[in-house]
């Protein structure tokens, strides 16, 4: 745990505001939920909660077979983060922030499939090394919670099937969170 040197006062209702400064570095918007966690010494944690991040072993298990049967790499993501990968070394993608880009397409609730020639979307912002051929987001109550990517490999194309494969999985994934 990292010391952040910010004093906060809650106030008679019991509220305490978290600074602008941690919430833009943590990627907290308002109506996010927080998970709240107390240890035995009187520490107190909020952490952002994922329900995406809830289905983590079945995730992996969803990814694996994704990128089986399409035949390329395959990720799911919670609205911050990479969950789950299968296709390409799960260490180099695996709980890393996604990018901003990725984040706009999650927003919109609308499926981006790249065009052929065209320049992939950027799964990470640090790393452009993998692109994303076809984002499909996880909605679940009129809510983008994450999403169902496929990732582009070279002159790899991707089409209408693997799309709608998307689809069908980011589907899937947000009525299992009923």
């Amino acid at each position: 745990m990292k010391a952040t040197g910010i004093v906060r006062r809650i106030d008679d209702l019991g509220r305490i505001v978290i600074p602008k400064e941690i919430r833009r570095t943590m990627r907290i918007r308002e109506g996010d939920p927080l998970e709240i966690y107390t240890e035995s010494n009187g520490t107190v944690i909020f952490k952002k909660y994922s329900p995406i991040g809830e289905l983590g072993e079945f995730a992996s298990q969803y990814a694996e077979s994704l990128s089986k049967v399409a035949g390329i790499p395959a990720c799911i993501t919670d609205k911050d983060n990479i969950i789950a990968v299968s296709g390409i070394s799960k260490k180099e993608l695996r709980e890393k922030k996604v990018s901003g880009e990725m984040e706009k397409v999650m927003a919109s609730k609308t499926v981006f499939l790249a065009n052929p020639g065209d320049k992939t979307l950027r799964v990470l912002d640090e790393n452009d090394r993998y692109g994303a051929g076809v984002v499909a987001p996880i909605v679940f109550e009129g809510d983008s919670i994450g999403s169902v990517v496929f990732l582009s490999e070279g002159s790899q194309s991707i089409g209408e099937l693997e799309s709608k494969l998307a689809q069908t999985a980011a589907g899937f994934l947000g009525k299992t969170m009923e």
